[in-house]
């Protein structure tokens, strides 16, 4: 008697960042930490901002009571306005506390949308590269991924997803800025994407949700800044946590919002809160959730990350390695100067550089680098970086 054949299959697929944490810890050992060069983890190494460490002291001083009981499986109404207040704001629509779940982080947002909206069968559509966990999101509900290639600056491509929608598309997941690549998607391919998917609709007599995954949303570089999705889709969900704007990734706190233009949007509410319930999370951690109450404008120090940014592009890019430059999060995507990136990946391990090959990502031919790691470790890295250039002819 063993695990079930699904997960055993999936433990299978998923390796490659596991394995190759695993392969960082036994150089780590043989060479000491100052010479592994890890960018496989998307773990920020930056300490939460000042406000959250007094937020946090304030309440452990003054605790109310009854604070680390129940609460409805939403979340408080004093928390889930706060975030409401904002996407107010930010869109221009009349957000409310009603349109807010506090979720367990964004993947537990993820779960308890795809939950709530997935019959079996439901097709959702994926755009290459994704983030890795979607197509275990999207089967954890019986549904379906479908994906669809971006263009080759990582954009969205609405002609190829006007071409992937079916009568069984429910849904499709976006992802900005976005991991592994850090593209943004401006406000015009929004409402192409709007354009389209409302035509597929009319068409096909279909609802059509874009869920916009956003953990990295305040995290952006400059200048430029993340459209609010609710503005320019009509039918459109976000899904975020304050693991990343906050570096929270442990505490495990975010939320879902629902546009106020999605019709029957109260019946949505209702089936996003029950599935907060019967997934087992119940509801979003209490202390986490007065605690991000007041912090809904903060975010990290972006200044650490835009620099480690530019220190490995310009140094990359003049050994010859190709990429587009990312516009947010803290990953590059360069192309593999081989077609096969899991040889290329293997090449570097020999250099003491830990990557994660972009078949991971559904993207074939590219590698992802996270440097939400020390500045230090990057600068010992660039000499092994010109050896492995040199070593595939870069240049």
């Amino acid at each position: 008697m063993g695990i079930s054949n699904k997960i055993e299959e999936n433990l299978k697929r998923a390796s490659w960042i596991r394995a190759m944490f695993e392969e960082g810890e036994r150089l780590r050992k043989i060479y000491g930490p100052e010479k592994v060069y890890d960018f496989t983890l998307g773990n920020p190494n930056v300490e939460p901002p000042a406000v959250f460490k007094e937020e946090l002291k304030r309440l452990a001083d003054n605790p109310i009571p009854g604070m680390h009981r129940y609460m409805s499986n939403a979340g408080y109404p004093e928390v889930r306005k706060a975030v409401a207040d904002v996407l107010a704001e930010e869109s221009g629509l009349p957000v409310n506390e009603n349109h807010v779940v506090m979720t367990v982080g964004a993947g537990g947002a993820l779960n308890v949308v795809l939950k709530t909206l997935l019959d079996p069968g439901d097709e959702v559509i994926i755009l290459s590269p994704y983030f890795v966990e979607y197509k275990f999101y999207v089967d954890n509900h019986g549904g379906v991924c479908k994906e669809v290639p971006t263009l080759e600056n990582f954009q969205i491509n609405t002609e190829a997803i006007a071409q992937a929608v079916t009568a069984k598309t429910k849904a499709i997941i976006i992802n900005s800025p976005n991991n592994p690549t850090g593209v943004i998607y401006p406000e015009e391919s929004l409402s192409a994407l709007d354009k389209v998917l409302s035509a597929k609709e009319e068409e096909l007599g279909t609802d059509i949700y874009v869920i916009s995954d956003e953990p990295y949303a305040k995290i952006c570089y400059d200048g430029i800044k993340v459209p609010n999705v609710f503005k320019y889709i009509r039918k459109s969900i976000i899904v975020t946590s304050h693991s990343k704007d906050l570096a929270l990734p442990g505490e495990r706190i975010g939320y879902l919002a629902v546009s106020p233009k999605v019709p029957k949007v109260d019946l949505v509410m209702e089936g996003m809160t029950f599935a907060n319930r019967i997934l087992g999370f119940v509801n979003a951690p209490a202390l986490m959730q007065r605690l991000v109450t007041k912090l809904q404008r903060e975010r990290v120090d972006i200044a650490d990350y835009e620099e480690k940014r530019n220190i490995l592009y310009e140094n990359l890019t003049a050994l010859g390695f190709e990429m587009v430059k990312p516009q947010g999060a803290f990953y590059l995507f360069p192309k593999s100067p081989i077609p096969d990136d899991i040889a290329f990946i293997k090449a570097a391990q020999k250099h003491n550089i830990l990557l994660v090959p972009g078949s991971g990502f559904g993207k074939p031919g590219y590698f992802r680098i996270s440097y939400c790691i020390d500045k230090q470790i990057i600068l010992n890295s660039l000499p092994a970086f010109k050896q492995l250039a040199a070593e595939f002819s870069l240049g």
